[in-house]
């Protein structure tokens, strides 16, 4: 398929039967209306490769690149909705990848700190953002281990590559009353977990089996 393929392709209608057929349906429960708000404005065909843009809006994964991947758009959303974002929050996520989730994390925060290990792709992320005005994105290449400890602690933190364990810094750089999802787990044993730090105690719960990208990274590595 040619990129000019798509140029008969309606992104408008497309999302809109994305959120109508993939999060409202009842056994994926996506309820939230500022995340089906968001889902249903950001460009999601903006940030996948423009060979890929017919199936921006299907229900499944794409390939972005530098063997890393575009999450499927409910598990966007439903990460989304986990998260339970504010709209004074600041946000860490870690994996930026193609930009997208950060994008829909642009509209309902304050704030969005991510973390990208591979440059060419937190380059191109960042400059898709900009392009698109999402401003309150701040993008860094680096190991997001780590986390952004100049610029803790955050409201919330989303991690959208899967751990064996969760990174200690990640959990010491959340609020007290913070919230985190994370995918954890070798790659065909991932559980989506989130975290809530409440009384200076983390509580977790799981809420689906998934499929993520392994995390790389120093934290990961020596666990």
């Amino acid at each position: 398929m040619k990129a000019s393929d798509t140029n008969d392709v309606d992104f408008t209608a497309a999302r809109r039967r994305m959120v109508a057929e993939q999060f409202t349906v009842p056994y994926r429960g996506i309820t939230n209306r500022r995340v089906l708000q968001a889902m249903a404005t950001v460009p999601r065909h903006e940030f996948v490769p423009a060979a890929q843009r017919r199936w921006a809006y299907d229900d499944g994964p794409l390939p972005i690149g530098y063997g890393q991947t575009l999450s499927q758009p409910y598990i966007v959303a439903l990460m989304t909705q986990e998260l339970n974002p504010h709209a004074a929050d600041r946000v860490l996520e870690i994996g930026t990848g193609s930009g997208y989730q950060a994008a829909v994390l642009a509209q309902l925060v304050k704030e969005v700190y991510t973390i990208e290990i591979v440059d060419i792709l937190a380059a191109r992320a960042a400059a898709d953002l900009q392009r698109l005005g999402y401003h309150n994105v701040h993008v860094r290449a680096g190991d997001g281990c780590n986390g952004w400890p100049d610029k803790a602690p955050f409201d919330a933190v989303i991690v959208t590559c899967a751990p064996q364990h969760i990174p200690q810094p990640l959990v010491d750089q959340l609020k007290h009353g913070g919230r985190m999802t994370i995918p954890v787990g070798p790659p065909m044993n991932q559980e989506l977990y989130v975290l809530e730090k409440r009384d200076g105690t983390i509580h977790q719960r799981e809420v689906l089996p998934v499929r993520f990208v392994p995390m790389t990274g120093d934290e990961d590595e020596d666990a």
